[in-house]
């Protein structure tokens, strides 16, 4: 690559960061000006046809659509929620189990943002997790940052394993077969055990990472959003948060050890909500003083919260529930739903006549199955034809700026994906970039994997596309280097999960619910250093495994 190549392949990255955090433009001017920026380099410095570039671009759409129908759907049942009453009496329900702010964040985005993670995925917990925060008292932009923070360890088996069975399977593969260097490096092991053994090894070094995120989320929660701006204050009730920490890591651990990878952030989730919720309730590790927000220091969203309603807390809670067990039952192979609700796909193959296709299952969105749930609640609510117009039209007017951000967000990242088609002999934006610093780096890659793993999320803004995008690469690096294959594995799949933190897309997608369109680069100031701190420490470790 020379310099103008270099900084072409740079400018998806370059240009959010520019815009969005250091210019702290709002996503609605930022992503349109980043995509116009990388479709004219593409076209003219890395030499892309235009046919190629319109193609990406279609494609960026149809799965925008399907990230906007999800939204959607975590927005209208938000509202929802509240115009029935519902979350005032949630917001109840958790003071009974503490009034302590830090401990409701642990439960909520930590342990529930877990199990939402593993039955869905794909930007579901915060979707999920900021709202009912908000709806609790903390302010949006607490709400949705942490949020995110929280929502990283689970990452590595959200959506039923799907970023270890289809990011790194697919990934390793060339064309439909797995590549010779893969083969010849597992030797006569299965592929499905050796992803297993890689899920193993990923929760193992999690095990030292992903016990402190709820240090982490509380100290920040304290430090930035608490009335004395302080660390200590989060600090205090660090043997409570290394608890909650390990009710999710050792139970995750022992699930992808034993039962494989599809299944140990939804068990790890549920068995530390199991454990954490009634410690909670009896003051388990918890100090003498709860802790909260200044008086009036909540900033609302501008949704209805203030419904006196009373409503019983299970009834309040059933269409979350519902939400998650149709989730888990719409993800389990065995089961015929899952079959039936993907036999429905909406796409377009060979657009344009190139080799670019793309196709989603409308009805196996999660945001289907939020529209289905609220359907339910609006029965089981009892709430009347004029709230259900008003959740509509407030919810709808909500999406516009989401529909701007994200419908020229997701174009730029598939023009940057599918640039290996081009006049310049180049391989694709992301793949010359990750060789460049591994010739730079050589032996000290165990260091560098997670963050190219970071990477692949932040563009992307998937996990699973992350890891379909670089394992292949990393295995190779590593085979190059001589090092467990393994281990490099397991330290790009915990750098997507660091990634998720700061990925554009769903830092738009949980913004968009809380009503923080415009707010973008500021969370992504907020989880750029636990992100940092994530993929450094799981270098540190591999680097010391190897």
């Amino acid at each position: 690559m020379n310099i103008l190549e270099f900084i072409t392949a740079l400018t998806p990255i370059l240009s959010v960061f520019i815009f969005l955090v250091v210019l702290r433009m709002p996503a609605t001017k930022a992503m349109p000006i980043s995509f116009l920026a990388t479709a004219l380099l593409a076209l003219f410095i890395w030499k892309i046809p235009i046919v190629q570039v319109l193609a990406a671009s279609i494609e960026g759409i149809i799965v925008a659509i399907s990230i906007l129908w999800i939204v959607f759907g975590a927005i209208l049942l938000l509202n929802t929620l509240s115009k029935s009453g519902a979350l005032d009496s949630i917001r109840n329900g958790f003071s009974k189990i503490s009034n302590d702010r830090r401990v409701q964040l642990i439960i909520i985005a930590w342990l529930f943002g877990s199990f939402i993670e593993g039955a869905a995925g794909f930007g579901t917990p915060a979707a999920i997790g900021a709202p009912l925060l908000v709806a609790l008292g903390f302010p949006p932009l607490a709400a949705v940052s942490l949020a995110l923070i929280a929502d990283s360890s689970s990452v590595s088996f959200g959506a039923v394993g799907t970023p270890m069975i289809v990011g790194v399977k697919q990934g390793l593969n060339e064309g439909s077969s797995l590549a010779g260097i893969v083969q010849s490096g597992i030797g006569d092991q299965s592929i499905n055990d050796y992803l297993q053994e890689v899920a193993s090894t990923a929760v193992f070094i999690d095990l030292f990472i992903g016990t402190f995120i709820p240090v982490i989320i509380v100290c920040m929660l304290t430090r930035f959003f608490g009335e004395n701006r302080s660390w200590k204050e989060g600090l205090q009730i660090f043997p409570f948060a290394v608890f909650a920490g390990l009710s999710f890591t050792v139970p995750a651990f022992l699930v992808a050890t034993l039962l494989g990878p599809e299944f140990p952030s939804i068990i790890g989730g549920l068995v530390g909500l199991a454990i954490v919720v009634p410690a909670a309730k009896k003051g388990f590790l918890l100090p003498k003083e709860t802790w909260d927000f200044a008086p009036n220091a909540q900033t609302p969203i501008d949704i209805d919260v203030s419904n006196q309603k009373i409503m019983p807390l299970w009834l309040a809670w059933l269409p979350y529930m519902i939400v998650a067990i149709l989730l888990v039952l719409t993800r389990i192979d065995v089961l015929p739903l899952k079959g039936l609700l993907q036999s429905v796909e909406v796409g377009w193959g060979s657009i344009l006549g190139t080799k670019i296709s793309t196709f989603f299952q409308p009805l196996y969105l999660p945001g289907s199955i939020f529209v289905v749930v609220i359907i339910i609640t609006i029965f089981l609510h009892r709430m009347n034809r004029a709230k259900v117009i008003e959740t509509i039209t407030t919810s709808s007017k909500t999406m516009v700026g989401s529909v701007i951000a994200l419908g020229t967000a997701v174009p730029m990242v598939r023009i940057f994906i599918n640039s290996g088609v081009n006049d310049t002999g180049l391989m694709s934006m992301p793949m010359e970039l990750a060789t460049y610093v591994s010739n730079a780096v050589g032996d000290n890659w165990p260091m560098v994997a997670p963050f190219i793993g970071a990477l692949g999320s932040f563009i992307s803004g998937s996990a699973t596309f992350s890891s379909m995008m670089f394992s292949l690469f990393q295995f190779s690096v590593a085979d190059q280097i001589g090092v467990n294959h393994q281990v490099i594995l397991a330290l790009q799949v915990l750098g997507a999960n660091s990634g998720n933190m700061i990925c554009v897309l769903n830092v738009v997608a949980a913004a968009s619910v809380v009503n923080l369109v415009g707010k973008e680069g500021t969370i992504i100031r907020m989880t750029l250093i636990p992100m940092i701190f994530y993929a450094t420490l799981a270098g540190i470790i591999g680097f010391l495994l190897l």
